[in-house]
C-alpha cells in the first residue's frame, strides 16, 4: 500500500477517523471532572514522588480521562475480541495500579512487576506476541519460545519509558501523540485496519489531553496515565507493526520510541556511572538538561517533540521508500534512505550536543579539543551531578 493509499485509508476508514474524535471528544469532556475528582481522593501531585519541574500542587490522574477515552472508543467502535480484547483488557488493569501509585503511592519495583504481571494476560491469554524477527541481509527468523517473555519485556519496557519522560508538562502526551499517530499509518500500510483504529484513539485521547496538559498544565496524566499509555502502544506496536515479516517491523517502533528510549539509557547510564541505583530520581532526564541551559518549558516540549517527530518520519520514509524492496537493492531508494538518515542523524547530534551529553572529552579522545578543556569538563560535571542530586540518594 502507497503512502497515498495509506492516508486514504486512514481518512475513509470510518473506525479509524470516528475513533479518533470520539477519543478526543471524550477527553475533553472527561478531564476537568477528573481534575474536580482529583483532590478529594488524594490524586494531587506535590513533587514528593520525584523531581518534577513544576512549584504548585496539580491534579494528577488526569489519566482516567485518558483511559476513559480510549477504553469507550474501543468498546463501542472496535468492540474488540481475541489480542485486541487482551490489549484493553490489560490497559484497563495497569491504569488501575497507576492509579493506586497516584493515591497511594508504589515502590518502582512493585509497579513494574504488576505491569509485568499484566503483560502476560494479553502475551499468554491472547497471543499478542511479536514470534519473528526480520533483520537486513540476515534474513526472517523465529523467536520460538522466547517471543513470550521477549514481548513481556518490551510491552513493560515502553509502560517504563513512557513514566519515566512524565516530569514536565505535555511531554509524555506529546511524545505518545506523535507515535500513536506513526503507528496508526504504518498499521494501515500492513494493513492492519483494527490496530490503525486503536492507535488512531489513542492519539486522538492523548491530543485532546494536550488542551489540558499545555505549559501551564492544569492536570497531569499520572501513573494512571502515562503506565497505561505505554502499555497499550507497545502492545498495539506489536499487533500492528511486530508482527509482521517486514524489515522495517522492528526498526520502526524503536525510531517513533527514540526519544524515551535514548533519554532512560542516558539516565540509567548516568546513574550507574555515580554508583546510585538506576531506579532513583534525579535531574538528568533530556527535559531537565534543556531547563538547566536556559530554555523554557514550552521550547524544551517543542524540541523534544520535534525530535521525535523527525525520527518517526524517518520510520515512515523506510517504510514506504524501503531501500530493499522485496529483497533486491533499489538505488534510487536507497539514497533517498540514506539522505534522510544524514538529516536525522545531524539533527540528533545536534540535540546531543546542545544538552552537553556529547562533551568535551568525547572530542578529546577523537584528538578534537584540548585535555585541558576536557578536565575542566569533566569537573564541572561533577559538580552538577552533585548539585541536582543533592538530597536524592
Amino acid at each position: 500500500m502507497s503512502f497515498q493509499e495509506s492516508l486514504r485509508a486512514l481518512v475513509g476508514e470510518g473506525t479509524v477517523a470516528w475513533g479518533f474524535l470520539l477519543a478526543a471528544a471524550l477527553v475533553l469532556l472527561l478531564t476537568p471532572l477528573v481534575a474536580r475528582l482529583a483532590p478529594l481522593i488524594g490524586g494531587v501531585d506535590d513533587s514528593t514522588d520525584r523531581p518534577r519541574v513544576h512549584t504548585a500542587p496539580v491534579p494528577r490522574i488526569g489519566g482516567l480521562a485518558i483511559v476513559g477515552g480510549i477504553l469507550v472508543p474501543v468498546a463501542v467502535l472496535i468492540r474488540p475480541t481475541g489480542p485486541y480484547l487482551g490489549i484493553a483488557i490489560g490497559t484497563a488493569l495497569v491504569a488501575l495500579v497507576g492509579l493506586v501509585d497516584d493515591i497511594r503511592g508504589l515502590r518502582p519495583s512493585t509497579k513494574l512487576l504488576c505491569v509485568m504481571a499484566i503483560a502476560t494476560l494479553p502475551v499468554f491469554g491472547y497471543d499478542v506476541t511479536f514470534d519473528r524477527v526480520t533483520l537486513p541481509l540476515v534474513g526472517d527468523h523465529s523467536l520460538g519460545p522466547a517471543a513470550y517473555p521477549l514481548t513481556i519485556f518490551w510491552i513493560a519496557l515502553i509502560a517504563n519509558l513512557v513514566n519515566l519522560i512524565d516530569g514536565m508538562d505535555s511531554l509524555a502526551a506529546g511524545i505518545v501523540a506523535i507515535a500513536a499517530g506513526s503507528f496508526a499509518l504504518l498499521a494501515v500500510s500492513f494493513d492492519r485496519m483494527t490496530a490503525a483504529a486503536f492507535a488512531a484513539i489513542v492519539c486522538g485521547a492523548t491530543l485532546a489531553f494536550l488542551r489540558h496538559n499545555y505549559h501551564p498544565a492544569t492536570i497531569f496524566m499520572g501513573d494512571s496515565g502515562a503506565l497505561a499509555l505505554g502499555f497499550v502502544l507497545a502492545a498495539v506496536a506489536v499487533q500492528g507493526v511486530l508482527k509482521t515479516a517486514a524489515t522495517i517491523a522492528l526498526a520502526a517502533p524503536l525510531l517513533v520510541l527514540a526519544v524515551p528510549i535514548l533519554d532512560t539509557s542516558f539516565v540509567v547510564l548516568k546513574r550507574l556511572k555515580y554508583r546510585r541505583a538506576p531506579w532513583g530520581a534525579d535531574h538528568n532526564h533530556f527535559y531537565h538538561r534543556f531547563l538547566r541551559i536556559g530554555f523554557s518549558q514550552r521550547r524544551t516540549a517543542a524540541y523534544l517533540h520535534g525530535w521525535a517527530a523527525l525520527l518517526a518520519a524517518y520510520a515512515i520514509l523506510l517504510r514506504y521508500v524501503p531501500p530493499r524492496p522485496r529483497g533486491n537493492w533499489d538505488l534510487e531508494n536507497a539514497l533517498v534512505g540514506a539522505a534522510g538518515g544524514v538529516v536525522v542523524a545531524a539533527a540528533s547530534l545536534w540535540m546531543v550536543y546542545t544538552l552537553e551529553i556529547l562533551k568535551a572529552r568525547h572530542l578529546q579522545a577523537l584528538g578534537l579539543t584540548r585535555r585541558r578543556s576536557a578536565d575542566e569538563e569533566e569537573d564541572r560535571e561533577e559538580a552538577v551531578e552533585r548539585a541536582v542530586t543533592a538530597g536524592r540518594r
